[in-house]
């Protein structure tokens, strides 16, 4: 492996227990039967166990950037024969979300990339 999950070149405080690219929106069908898919791509990432400062961190990215603002996320390269990261621009992350508390810790913490170019 080379390389770890980043934003704004900040390391996240902990790495996701898990993430996935998502599959594409179809938009349609062309008339030769072929589908036509959005430009940009998504990426998911899960926490298991989040500590509330590892959520906030999340957060302040969120509040940060959401306004207007994209950010530059270092992901798994996407269709690489390797697992290697790669830095993508003009990102835009979703609100975080979070399941119930455990232990004063966030549970099931989601967080999207969306607009990214690949």
């Amino acid at each position: 492996m080379s390389g770890s999950y980043k934003i704004n070149s900040t390391e996240f405080l902990m790495q996701p227990t898990s993430g996935r690219w998502m599959p594409r929106s179809e938009l349609g069908i062309q008339g030769d039967g072929h589908a036509v898919y959005s430009g940009v791509r998504e990426f998911e990432m899960r926490f298991n166990l989040h500590t509330p400062e590892e959520y906030n961190q999340l957060i302040s990215w969120f509040n940060g950037h959401q306004p207007t603002g994209t950010v530059v996320v270092d992901l798994p390269q996407f269709g690489a024969n390797i697992y290697n990261f790669y830095s993508y621009s003009g990102c835009v992350i979703r609100e975080p979300e979070t399941s119930e508390y455990f232990n004063e810790n966030h549970t099931d913490v989601l967080l999207i990339v969306t607009n990214i170019r690949t």
